[in-house]
């Protein structure tokens, strides 16, 4: 992600750069992005005008959007929503998305995954919508899903669904050669030596080389805080107490080749899968359709587990995927936007639109929608699991101290390309994580944060 050419403690072309030593929000209530400000903006109403509905401009790289746009604009008059594929975040959507609010001209609504929210919010592009954001939304949306995009009270960008990290394994697999199916993490490390002695070319799960989002998550399980603005300094620990114990785990699993090591999003990772290969999959809810999407001859064969515990009394997971929508600083409608993702996120005929576009396991942040989700969900790939009932308890389990750092993007492209190294025998899972600490820093300082160094 690169850097914003907009003010408020970051550097901007011809300014100097000035650190911040008021708490983090301060910095992001620095931005131009004044509650005045989210409640104005050309002063449009959702009336609409005598010449027709007001215009907004919506991207994103998600599938299905077109479809939840066509329903949106057969539903109401006032607002007609204009609409643009991009590039997935990776692929350059965050960039196309950079590069406008510096132009001028970001689309009035954009999607965010959720370890973005907090860059482009300091970035400035990510309005404050806090005024916009109603009561009545408020009370739809999971909490802990709504407390990933908000910091201190004050709300950037409204969340779509979140993804709770469960086990996905194949049944058959494990009931072959008669091993349960593990609760926690030790009893995982158990079934994945057992499975290497009973089938010698297969591994319990993968390590993810290219992984960052899922090693977060497992860190955030594990009760680590990489990222803490609590005493009004942006804290950096990639290597907290929670976070070494996480690394030591999977470097143990790794050192003895208990998982296999490579990139899953890849034609490797998939073929491992598809030739019965790998046992089980640590992932987001969402993948339960990825893998019915990619798996369609294992149908029936798979089922879903809460991901293993290090504490059974005091279950806790972390997500793994999620989008959100933004209304941007460009936007001269910021109330017609609202109302589009209002509609969006809550209602259930801009579900049933986009699940109409294919294959999905999404979990909704607003929970009143899992009775859609569930209906359309076609139970038989796992053998009539209730998949979604499930689904529903890990999200209630989800840590609420995790907070995502402003620059993700960068800092787990570190990690990765550490971790990359590490499936080439060159270091191990904790180098990564304290690779990506160390890029980390100057990152967090270029923005004019006031930042410290936690654990190394």
């Amino acid at each position: 992600m690169s850097p914003s050419s907009h003010e408020g403690g970051i550097r901007v072309p011809g300014h100097r750069i000035r650190r911040f030593t008021r708490t983090a929000l301060t910095a992001l209530a620095a931005l131009p992005l004044l509650l005045t400000a989210a409640c104005t903006g050309g002063g449009a109403t959702a009336a609409g005008t005598a010449d027709g509905p007001v215009h907004i401009t919506f991207w994103s790289a998600l599938r299905g959007s077109q479809e939840v746009v066509d329903a949106y604009n057969r539903s109401q008059r006032r607002i007609h929503v204009d609409f643009q594929q991009i590039p997935a975040g990776n692929q350059g959507g965050y960039a196309k998305l950079s590069n406008a609010a510096r132009a001028g001209n970001a689309p009035d609504v954009a999607t965010l995954e959720y370890p973005q929210v907090p860059g482009f919010a300091i970035d400035g592009v990510a309005r404050d919508i806090t005024p916009l954001v109603g009561e009545r939304l408020r009370k739809k949306l999971l909490p802990q899903a709504l407390a990933l995009t908000t910091f201190e009270g004050r709300t950037f960008s409204v969340p779509l669904d979140v993804e709770p990290m469960v086990f996905l394994y194949r049944h058959d697999l494990f009931s072959k050669h008669d091993i349960a199916v593990p609760r926690t993490w030790a009893q995982f490390e158990a079934a994945a030596r057992k499975i290497k002695r009973a089938a010698p070319g297969s591994r319990i799960a993968t390590f993810p080389t290219d992984g960052g989002t899922q090693l977060s998550a497992w860190a955030w399980q594990a009760g680590a805080r990489w990222f803490d603005t609590s005493d009004g300094t942006w804290t950096v620990s990639m290597t907290d107490e929670p976070t070494r114990k996480v690394a030591a785990y999977w470097q143990r699993l790794i050192d003895r080749e208990l998982v296999f090591l490579n990139s899953v999003d890849t034609q490797e990772g998939s073929a491992q899968v598809g030739r019965g290969e790998v046992f089980g999959k640590l992932a987001g809810a969402w993948d339960a359709g990825g893998t019915m999407s990619s798996q369609p001859g294992q149908k029936g064969r798979w089922r879903v587990a809460p991901m293993p515990r290090w504490d059974l009394e005091h279950p806790r997971v972390g997500t793994h995927g999620g989008s959100t929508f933004a209304v941007t600083k460009d936007s001269r409608h910021p109330k017609e936007a609202m109302d589009f993702i209002e509609w969006q996120v809550s209602s259930p005929e801009a579900l049933k639109a986009r699940l109409a576009s294919g294959i999905s396991s999404q979990y909704p942040a607003a929970t009143g929608l899992v009775p859609v989700a569930r209906k359309a969900m076609d139970t038989s790939y796992f053998a009539g699991q209730d998949i979604y009932s499930l689904f529903r308890r890990e999200a209630g389990h989800i840590s609420g101290q995790w907070k995502w750092g402003p620059r993700m993007t960068a800092t787990l492209r570190i990690v990765q390309d550490r971790l990359a190294r590490v499936g080439e025998g060159q270091g191990t899972v904790l180098d990564a994580l304290r690779a990506g600490q160390r890029a980390t820093m100057p990152d967090l300082e270029s923005l004019g944060l006031n930042v410290r160094e936690g654990s190394r």
